[in-house]
């Protein structure tokens, strides 16, 4: 292959860096008009991010615009780095969190939608703070990068390769067959939702300032509320957390089944096998879990963090369970109660969600439960294989045959996502983790979950880590983020290779 473009790739990464710093000048004035003297970090974040990002874009204007796939990968990964490092300087400069590895964590969590936090005491912060971790999670949660090519043909670059590399599940359906156009309707779609729900949390008893920040951060499924106590602190407001539960499960369904019900084409919603599977799986595992709740926990123990004369109700039961089990499949995070103290059978149940995931072509992280169903068909296909040798029997998504090639890529996916989770839950384990923690650590941060088990369970928080272990989640998230192989591929030799 050709070398590398290096100036396509560096002035993308300038337009990525000048919308990271737009960002950061609306979270200014949460911060100035509340008269907070971490306004003028947050400004003055702003001010670099912009600048680095306009040294980028003007002293880079390549001769040829053309993105190839090597170009893809790195612009997408570097990308997200680069929001990173320059995300985390309005809690550096505003003095939030002055600690480099606790900034980190806290920015790539928020970009990568994990939303497992640092901060002991949330409700203490500023608002423009608040906002700023908000919005990290609505730029992540559709990736700055889908933002961006939706303004490429601006500048004459073509985005097709780097839309596959921001997205590479299984499947890659497009709205319109201009991929800057998928990409306007997309974000159309998402910013309509975030709205949507604004004016109904709104409605439903929170301030405006509460409400902006959560629908950022449910429609990303991102998780980070204003509040310590997540979104356990309504829990004297059920109308709150089912706006939330509704939102969660949009945001967890393929933008692209969305978009067809918003276009009032129902029928091609509940004709999608994965939008079956995920909502009566959601359905089925909620049940089960409210009947733990009722007849089988332990007494003695604190269930839920809500109103003692509410906990033994049906009605609160179900809540809570929906609420957790949603939460956690999407990989959104927010936190209702504390699972791991319903019973050891609720929490297997729970660990055993963090390994699902949403959708594919949302805005949820984890393995995709489309990708389960192609790996728990053709693992039955493998019985009838055993028995009728010669015959060749695809296997069917839809009523269509999944193309082989597919099936191959999802079973590697599959593999090397558990063997990093193998290998993240011993690294963690020698930073420090119990082995319950570090599994739960890996799995979340893999996962983009947030909350886990053991020292870092939803009643928790990760700022007890040592800094190692807060840079290695940090890696874990950005890996999970975006699917594996975006990243892992350029740490191969043929990668590198010009031909």
């Amino acid at each position: 292959m050709a070398t590398l473009n290096l100036k396509i790739i560096y002035r993308f990464l300038g337009i990525t860096a000048m919308l990271n710093g737009l960002f950061m000048f609306i979270s200014f004035p949460f911060s100035y008009f509340s008269d907070e003297p971490e306004a003028w970090g947050i400004l003055n974040a702003g001010i670099i991010t912009v600048f680095i990002g306009l040294l980028l874009f003007y002293f880079n204007k390549p001769k040829n615009t053309n993105i190839q796939k090597k170009e893809g990968y790195l612009i997408v990964t570097l990308g997200w780095l680069i929001l990173s490092f320059t995300g985390m300087l309005p809690y550096l400069l505003s003095g939030a969190i002055p600690s480099i590895a606790d900034a980190f964590f806290e920015t790539i969590s928020g970009y990568s939608t994990t939303g497992s936090s640092i901060l002991t005491d949330v409700g203490s912060m500023p608002n423009g703070i608040l906002f700023w971790r908000s919005a990290t999670h609505w730029i992540g949660g559709m990736g700055i990068i889908v933002l961006t090519i939706a303004i490429l043909p601006l500048l004459g670059i073509g985005g097709m390769q780097l839309f596959m590399a921001e997205a590479p599940g299984p499947s890659a359906d497009k709205l319109h067959p201009r991929i800057t156009d998928t990409a306007k309707r997309l974000y159309l779609i998402y910013f309509i939702l975030t709205l949507a729900e604004f004016f109904l949390l709104k409605i439903a008893g929170m301030t405006w300032f509460d409400a902006i920040n959560h629908a950022m951060a449910t429609l990303s499924t991102g998780g980070f509320s204003t509040k310590t106590d997540s979104i356990s602190y309504y829990n004297g407001s059920p109308l709150i957390q089912y706006i939330i539960i509704l939102f969660m499960f949009i945001a967890g369904t393929n933008f692209v089944l969305t978009y067809f019900a918003l276009k009032g084409k129902i029928q091609k919603v509940f004709q999608s096998e994965e939008f079956k599977y995920y909502f009566f799986g959601i359905l089925g595992i909620s049940i089960l879990i409210a009947i733990i709740i009722l007849f089988f926990q332990d007494e003695n123990l604190v269930t839920v963090l809500a109103h003692p004369e509410v906990l033994g109700k049906t009605e609160s039961a179900f809540r809570h369970s929906l609420f957790m089990v949603t939460s956690v499949v999407t990989t959104t995070g927010f936190v209702s109660a504390d699972f791991t103290m319903w019973n050891f059978f609720a929490t297997g149940i729970f660990f055993a969600l963090f390994f699902t995931g949403g959708s594919a072509g949302s805005t949820s992280g984890g393995v995709k439960i489309v990708r389960h169903i192609i790996m728990l068909k053709n693992s039955f296909l493998e019985f009838k294989k055993a028995l009728h040798p010669n015959a060749i029997i695809p296997v069917r998504l839809d009523g269509k045959a999944v193309n082989q090639n597919i099936v191959f890529n999802i079973l590697s996916f599959f593999i090397i996502y558990m063997l990093i989770f193998i290998m993240g839950s011993v690294v963690l384990t020698l930073m420090g983790l119990d082995f319950l923690s570090a599994l739960g650590a890996a799995a979340s941060s893999l996962g983009n979950i947030g909350p886990a088990l053991g020292s870092v369970s939803p009643v928790n928080n990760f700022a007890h880590l040592t800094d190692a272990a807060k840079w290695f989640c940090g890696f874990l998230m950005l890996v999970g983020r975006l699917e594996l192989f975006t990243v892992l591929i350029l740490f191969t030799p043929f990668f590198w290779r010009k031909n």
